[in-house]
């Protein structure tokens, strides 16, 4: 019935011209037909221009015939032009089926749509705010039309609908925003551009907060930093920047959420989005305050990748960023975090650049030193990496690492901790102790004194079972003892073992250990002045003792003994009735020493040096009732040696001691022969021959050093 009525109102000639596939034609008719709705409109009659839309909707825009829908799209628009001021109250008929047509399969039909709503639009002005999602909507999509001539007719509608709404009271940023959200990942560069345009157009309207709605679409504006057109690349770059500005001017901003997208935008590919990412966060840092306590942790781990990142720029802002973060001293009561940022340290802790691991170890130090209790919680997390840290080829990590170290062992229940997993680290990956071990050791007794450190690490290894382990370890540790300048005070203390409370301690402390590496021993009487004790433990070595890993060692000590360390040995050379017992153990390890090497040269050279004392023998005996071999001589005191009392010296019981030598060497005699059983018996029968060949070559070798043991006797 409603058509019917319009069909009466509208002259025949109007509706078939309507859908003729001239344009002319169709512009004609909208024309008589925008007359005839004016009438209508001037006369009040509104059943019947409804009456008119729903003829013009029905039968021409949703027609199958293209030309019949841009007639119904034209006719719409003459319907609007017509109204005029009362068109708002039909437009919930006039816009739906326009908006309908903007994804219509013709292109022409698309255009008249954008031509139609134009119209439509532009009488209406901010009445069509109510369908502006919709229109939003249909815009985005014709944005990125394949028809160029629908791309120009939706730029100029979209320019209308810009300039209404920046006037418009109606428009609601509240319902816009979720429609924003979803339309931000979109990868098509039109509807990139379209997005951005109308982010800076509504950012710009005063009354309307896009920045308080910023973390809606912030991910998408970064996303669309690393776009492949320059253009969209700038507008998004100048979209952020001006936001940037306002944050920094406004009194309140959401920084916690946009924290979260900047800290994923910082881990990039795209280098431009790094460096605005990372430049962003260094304001958030100076700006956010209290807000960002909860989030420091995941800005760190945003800013340590950076910090060694190839592009200088974000290197820069990186590193000012992180002393920020650094700068600010938080509170753990008040969301403070030390658990989170002491975990992402550790995991930095791995990253393949320098810098970060450095910077990584700075954070550990920091946290020690402000919230040490806290992070003592949370030791055996980062223990660990600690440990393997040792390993970095970078000696400057390392020395850092034994810094963090040294701050966890000052407290007193975690020093021995520290020292035992030092310790099995060095078991595990004997290439630590062989490339590291000398820094490391050095640097811990510089952190945490030499003293308490090497009596810890002796009272672990005196109780080793793995004796291979515990004399590799001896032996390092004895060689650093006599070497590093960093401890000249500990081998001071050691020379006044014999007359020295102190001494005397650390020289009974060392001793058990250095029991699982005779030459250790020997190293260790020396550096005591205990000679006679020297020369009883030469006196006791067996041919398992004199082996290649021996006599490699013998070879240092006689080098050793050249430098300025024994400088006062070989002072004492120049009164050699005085030191005998240090004649004596120096003849017995020359014996020890193949004529053909040159550390059998060099002590030999030097012992030609010493003043004779042979021939003084009569001047002796008339000078004292104890004849000259049996004189001995400690601190200037003279005694008999053949007293027993002479086992105790300074309180140190040196028969015991030498017992606690054998004992412990009888230990490494026994492995060492089950290993060598255990090798033959897991030896194939194919290489028996070789063994006994070998075994015969060795017992040779033994019979040679068993020859040179009996020159030992002076």
């Amino acid at each position: 019935m409603a058509t019917t009525e319009a069909l009466s109102l509208i002259p025949a000639s109007v509706l078939r011209n309507l859908s003729d596939k001239l344009y002319e034609k169709r512009k004609n008719a909208a024309l008589e037909l925008e007359g005839i709705v004016k009438q209508l409109a001037v006369a009040g009659d509104h059943d019947k221009i409804t009456a008119v839309i729903n003829l013009l909707t029905q039968e021409y825009t949703y027609s199958p015939q293209a030309n019949h829908r841009k007639g119904g799209l034209i006719g719409l628009a003459a319907v609007t032009v017509g109204l005029t001021s009362e068109a708002a109250q039909h437009l919930e008929q006039i816009v739906p089926p326009v908006l309908n047509s903007f994804s219509d399969q013709d292109s022409r039909v698309r255009y008249y749509a954008c031509e139609a709503l134009y119209n439509i639009v532009k009488v209406v002005r901010g009445d069509f705010i109510v369908f502006f999602n919709q229109i939003f909507d249909a815009l985005c999509k014709l944005s990125a039309d394949s028809d160029a001539n629908v791309q120009s007719a939706a730029h100029l509608l979209d320019r209308l609908v810009k300039d209404i709404v920046t006037e418009s009271d109606q428009f609601s940023i509240e319902e816009f925003i979720p429609l924003l959200r979803e339309r931000m990942n979109v990868l098509n560069p039109y509807v990139r551009q379209f997005l951005v345009g109308w982010i800076t157009v509504l950012d710009s309207v005063p009354d309307i907060d896009m920045l308080g709605f910023l973390p809606d679409f912030l991910d998408g504006l970064f996303n669309m930093l690393s776009d492949n057109s320059h253009e969209i690349r700038q507008q998004a770059d100048s979209a952020l920047s001006e936001f940037l500005q306002e944050i920094k001017n406004s009194p309140s901003v959401d920084y916690g959420r946009m924290a979260e997208i900047l800290v994923q935008r910082a881990g990039s590919q795209d280098e431009f989005t790094r460096l605005t990412s990372i430049t962003w966060i260094n304001e958030f840092v100076k700006l956010g305050g209290d807000q960002l306590v909860p989030y420091y942790a995941d800005i760190l781990g945003a800013i340590l990748p950076c910090i060694s990142d190839k592009e200088e720029k974000i290197r820069v802002v990186a590193r000012e960023t992180n002393e920020e973060l650094r700068g600010i001293e938080a509170d753990p009561a008040e969301g403070f975090d030390v658990g989170a940022i002491l975990s992402i340290a550790r995991r930095q802790m791995s990253s393949e650049w320098e810098a970060t691991r450095i910077e990584a170890l700075h954070w550990m130090s920091t946290l020690l030193n402000r919230h040490c209790s806290e992070v003592l919680v949370f030791l055996n997390d980062v223990l660990d990496t600690l440990l393997k840290a040792l390993s970095d080829p970078s000696d400057e990590v390392v020395l850092l690492v034994l810094e963090v170290h040294a701050c966890i062992a000052e407290d007193p229940q975690h020093f021995r901790q520290l020292v035992v997993f030092l310790v099995h680290n060095f078991q595990l990956d004997h290439s630590l102790l062989e490339k590291r071990g000398a820094l490391i050791i050095r640097r811990m007794c510089v952190l945490l004194d030499a003293e308490r450190v090497y009596c810890e690490l002796s009272t672990i290894l005196e109780g080793e079972s793995d004796l291979d382990f515990a004399s590799i370890m001896v032996q390092a540790l004895n060689l650093i003892l006599l070497t590093a300048s960093e401890l000249s005070d500990l081998r001071d203390l050691l020379k006044q073992s014999l007359v020295n409370a102190d001494g005397k301690n650390l020289f009974l402390s060392l001793y058990a250990s250095w029991c699982h590496s005779p030459m250790a021993i020997i190293s260790l009487c020396l550096l005591a002045q205990a000679y006679q004790h020297a020369s009883s433990v030469i006196h006791l070595l067996v041919e398992e003792d004199i082996n290649v890993k021996f006599l490699v060692q013998l070879d240092k000590l006689i080098h050793l003994l050249e430098t300025p360390t024994f400088a006062y040995l070989r002072l004492q050379l120049l009164e050699p009735g005085r030191y005998i017992w240090l004649l004596k153990a120096l003849y017995g390890l020359l014996m020890l020493l193949p004529q053909q090497s040159a550390a059998f040269k060099i002590l030999r050279t030097r012992l030609k040096t010493v003043p004779s004392y042979s021939f003084k023998e009569e001047h002796f005996r008339r000078t004292s009732k104890i004849p000259y071999y049996q004189r001995y001589y400690v601190g200037g005191e003279e005694g008999d040696l053949n007293d027993d009392s002479l086992d105790m010296h300074n309180g140190v019981n040196f028969a015991s001691k030498l017992q606690q030598f054998q004992q412990i060497q009888k230990q490494h005699h026994l492995h060492s022969k089950s290993q060598t059983q255990s090798r033959f018996v897991s030896t194939s029968s194919t290489k028996e021959v070789q063994i006994a060949e070998e075994s015969k070559r060795s017992a040779q070798a033994a019979a040679d050093l068993s020859r040179g043991l009996g020159r030992l006797q002076l």
